[in-house]
């Protein structure tokens, strides 16, 4: 099953972009033998538009774009359910052993995510009730997929 991070915004240089790229490269290092393959991250411009409601039809739009036909998509938005990291694990886990060809986990910009990608959803998700910066989600979208194969691998980084 191929895993993909689909965000809105570009990471600039800094200890987020460091973060993100370290808990890629680990998850990428476990994948293979899980069965998984990736994260990879598409990382789409931010809408231009100059109502909210445009800009989240517009980025929509493009995340649309690069999903695959088939597979399991997971929205990060705070009106999701929250999941604690074993029970993520075995959504992933699930997907995978039934056969699921892709996983696609779908960061919003700062306006959030349009209503129809949340509708479109195999899972919405949500890291809490706060109000937290994309640029934060992505590193808590990837390294909660690291954590996840940890699991599935039975690797003790995970301690619950």
């Amino acid at each position: 099953m191929r895993l993909s991070v689909i965000a809105v915004g570009r990471l600039k240089d800094g200890p987020e972009r460091d973060l993100c790229a370290r808990y890629q490269e680990r998850s990428q290092g476990l994948a293979r033998g899980l069965g998984l393959s990736g994260p990879d991250v598409v990382e789409l411009a931010e809408s231009r538009g100059r109502r909210t409601e445009e800009r989240r039809r517009d980025e929509a739009r493009l995340i649309a774009e690069r999903l695959p036909p088939s597979g399991l998509v997971i929205a990060l938005d705070e009106r999701g359910r929250s999941l604690d990291s074993d029970a993520f694990a075995s959504r992933l886990a699930t997907a995978r052993d039934g056969g699921i060809p892709a996983a696609s986990l779908l960061i919003g910009g700062a306006d959030g995510l349009d209503a129809e990608l949340r509708e479109r959803a195999t899972l919405v998700l949500s890291f809490g009730a706060l109000t937290i910066p994309h640029q934060i989600v992505r590193a808590l979208v990837l390294e909660q997929l690291y954590r996840a194969m940890t699991i599935m691998a039975g690797h003790p980084y995970h301690r619950a």
